[in-house]
Protein backbone atom coordinates (compact mmCIF):
# COMPACT_ATOMS: atom_id res chain seq x y z
CA UNK A 1 0.00 0.00 0.00
CA UNK A 2 1.36 3.41 -0.91
CA UNK A 3 2.26 5.71 1.95
CA UNK A 4 -0.52 8.26 1.27
CA UNK A 5 -3.21 5.90 0.00
CA UNK A 6 -6.36 5.20 1.99
CA UNK A 7 -7.45 1.63 2.74
CA UNK A 8 -10.13 0.29 0.44
CA UNK A 9 -13.56 0.40 2.01
CA UNK A 10 -15.87 -2.60 1.53
CA UNK A 11 -18.74 -2.09 -0.88
CA UNK A 12 -22.09 -1.17 0.62
CA UNK A 13 -24.18 -4.30 0.14
CA UNK A 14 -27.25 -2.17 -0.56
CA UNK A 15 -25.46 -0.70 -3.58
CA UNK A 16 -24.81 -4.09 -5.20
CA UNK A 17 -26.97 -5.17 -8.14
CA UNK A 18 -29.71 -7.66 -7.30
CA UNK A 19 -28.17 -10.27 -9.61
CA UNK A 20 -24.94 -10.09 -7.59
CA UNK A 21 -26.84 -10.57 -4.34
CA UNK A 22 -28.81 -13.47 -5.86
CA UNK A 23 -25.55 -15.10 -6.96
CA UNK A 24 -24.07 -14.73 -3.47
CA UNK A 25 -27.18 -16.28 -1.92
CA UNK A 26 -26.94 -19.25 -4.35
CA UNK A 27 -23.31 -19.82 -3.40
CA UNK A 28 -23.98 -19.66 0.36
CA UNK A 29 -26.99 -21.96 -0.09
CA UNK A 30 -24.72 -24.28 -2.09
CA UNK A 31 -22.27 -24.40 0.82
CA UNK A 32 -25.11 -25.30 3.21
CA UNK A 33 -26.48 -27.99 0.89
CA UNK A 34 -23.09 -29.43 -0.08
CA UNK A 35 -23.13 -28.46 -3.75
CA UNK A 36 -19.38 -28.90 -4.24
CA UNK A 37 -19.51 -28.34 -8.01
CA UNK A 38 -21.24 -24.97 -7.66
CA UNK A 39 -19.18 -23.66 -4.75
CA UNK A 40 -15.76 -24.90 -5.82
CA UNK A 41 -16.21 -23.85 -9.44
CA UNK A 42 -17.15 -20.35 -8.24
CA UNK A 43 -14.05 -20.23 -6.02
CA UNK A 44 -11.91 -21.57 -8.85
CA UNK A 45 -13.31 -18.82 -11.10
CA UNK A 46 -12.23 -16.12 -8.64
CA UNK A 47 -14.85 -15.91 -5.87
CA UNK A 48 -12.96 -15.23 -2.62
CA UNK A 49 -12.78 -18.51 -0.70
CA UNK A 50 -13.16 -16.62 2.60
CA UNK A 51 -16.19 -14.61 1.52
CA UNK A 52 -18.58 -14.04 4.43
CA UNK A 53 -22.33 -13.62 4.58
CA UNK A 54 -24.21 -11.03 6.62
CA UNK A 55 -23.54 -13.03 9.82
CA UNK A 56 -19.81 -13.42 9.26
CA UNK A 57 -20.10 -17.07 8.19
CA UNK A 58 -17.73 -18.23 5.47
CA UNK A 59 -18.49 -20.88 2.89
CA UNK A 60 -16.21 -23.19 4.89
CA UNK A 61 -18.14 -22.55 8.10
CA UNK A 62 -21.49 -23.29 6.48
CA UNK A 63 -20.22 -26.45 4.78
CA UNK A 64 -18.54 -27.70 7.97
CA UNK A 65 -21.57 -27.08 10.16
CA UNK A 66 -23.79 -28.91 7.66
CA UNK A 67 -21.42 -31.89 7.54
CA UNK A 68 -20.21 -31.72 3.93
CA UNK A 69 -16.78 -33.31 4.31
CA UNK A 70 -15.67 -33.25 0.68
CA UNK A 71 -16.69 -29.62 0.22
CA UNK A 72 -14.88 -28.70 3.44
CA UNK A 73 -11.72 -30.41 2.19
CA UNK A 74 -12.04 -28.67 -1.20
CA UNK A 75 -12.40 -25.26 0.43
CA UNK A 76 -9.46 -25.91 2.74
CA UNK A 77 -7.32 -26.96 -0.24
CA UNK A 78 -8.20 -23.64 -1.90
CA UNK A 79 -7.11 -21.58 1.10
CA UNK A 80 -10.24 -21.51 3.25
CA UNK A 81 -9.35 -20.08 6.66
CA UNK A 82 -10.04 -22.73 9.34
CA UNK A 83 -9.76 -20.08 12.06
CA UNK A 84 -12.40 -17.59 10.95
CA UNK A 85 -14.75 -16.58 13.77
CA UNK A 86 -18.27 -15.50 12.82
CA UNK A 87 -20.13 -12.50 14.21
CA UNK A 88 -21.43 -14.58 17.15
CA UNK A 89 -17.88 -15.52 18.19
CA UNK A 90 -18.20 -19.11 16.93
CA UNK A 91 -15.31 -20.99 15.35
CA UNK A 92 -15.60 -23.45 12.51
CA UNK A 93 -14.01 -26.33 14.42
CA UNK A 94 -16.28 -25.73 17.43
CA UNK A 95 -19.32 -25.91 15.14
CA UNK A 96 -18.08 -29.22 13.71
CA UNK A 97 -17.55 -30.60 17.23
CA UNK A 98 -21.02 -29.40 18.26
CA UNK A 99 -22.60 -31.16 15.28
CA UNK A 100 -20.52 -34.33 15.77
CA UNK A 101 -18.74 -34.16 12.40
CA UNK A 102 -15.56 -35.98 13.43
CA UNK A 103 -14.01 -36.25 9.96
CA UNK A 104 -14.49 -32.51 9.44
CA UNK A 105 -12.91 -31.79 12.83
CA UNK A 106 -9.89 -33.85 11.71
CA UNK A 107 -9.66 -32.03 8.35
CA UNK A 108 -9.84 -28.62 10.06
CA UNK A 109 -7.21 -29.56 12.63
CA UNK A 110 -4.88 -30.84 9.89
CA UNK A 111 -5.09 -27.37 8.31
CA UNK A 112 -4.25 -25.57 11.56
CA UNK A 113 -7.63 -24.87 13.20
CA UNK A 114 -7.29 -23.45 16.71
CA UNK A 115 -9.41 -25.58 19.07
CA UNK A 116 -9.22 -22.90 21.77
CA UNK A 117 -10.70 -20.04 19.75
CA UNK A 118 -14.31 -18.96 19.79
CA UNK A 119 -17.00 -19.06 22.43
CA UNK A 120 -17.56 -21.85 23.39
CA UNK A 121 -14.39 -23.32 21.97
CA UNK A 122 -14.02 -26.77 20.41
CA UNK A 123 -12.41 -28.38 23.46
CA UNK A 124 -15.10 -27.00 25.77
CA UNK A 125 -17.80 -28.38 23.48
CA UNK A 126 -16.09 -31.78 23.22
CA UNK A 127 -16.05 -31.87 27.01
CA UNK A 128 -19.64 -30.63 27.34
CA UNK A 129 -20.99 -33.24 24.92
CA UNK A 130 -18.64 -35.98 26.16
CA UNK A 131 -16.92 -36.39 22.80
CA UNK A 132 -13.81 -37.77 24.46
CA UNK A 133 -12.67 -39.37 21.19
CA UNK A 134 -11.91 -35.83 19.97
CA UNK A 135 -9.62 -34.81 22.83
CA UNK A 136 -6.47 -36.11 21.11
CA UNK A 137 -7.55 -34.75 17.71
CA UNK A 138 -8.08 -31.33 19.28
CA UNK A 139 -4.77 -31.47 21.17
CA UNK A 140 -6.49 -31.06 24.52
CA UNK A 141 -4.17 -30.53 27.48
CA UNK A 142 -4.75 -30.92 31.23
CA UNK A 143 -5.23 -27.17 31.64
CA UNK A 144 -8.16 -27.34 29.20
CA UNK A 145 -10.10 -29.32 31.81
CA UNK A 146 -9.89 -27.00 34.79
CA UNK A 147 -13.28 -27.04 36.46
CA UNK A 148 -14.58 -23.82 35.01
CA UNK A 149 -17.96 -24.39 33.42
CA UNK A 150 -17.83 -23.74 29.69
CA UNK A 151 -20.18 -21.12 28.29
CA UNK A 152 -23.51 -22.31 26.93
CA UNK A 153 -23.16 -22.50 23.14
CA UNK A 154 -25.51 -20.75 20.81
CA UNK A 155 -26.79 -22.89 17.97
CA UNK A 156 -25.11 -22.63 14.61
CA UNK A 157 -24.44 -20.32 11.75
Amino acid sequence: MAENSEPTKPADVKALPQETLDFAHRIFDGARSGDSNLVLSAVDAGLPVNLTNDKGNTLLMLAAYAGHTELVKGLLERGGNPNRINDLGQSIVAGAVFKGHTEIVRALMEKGADPRSGTANAIQLARMFKRTELYDVLGARDEDFVDVPPPIPTVGP
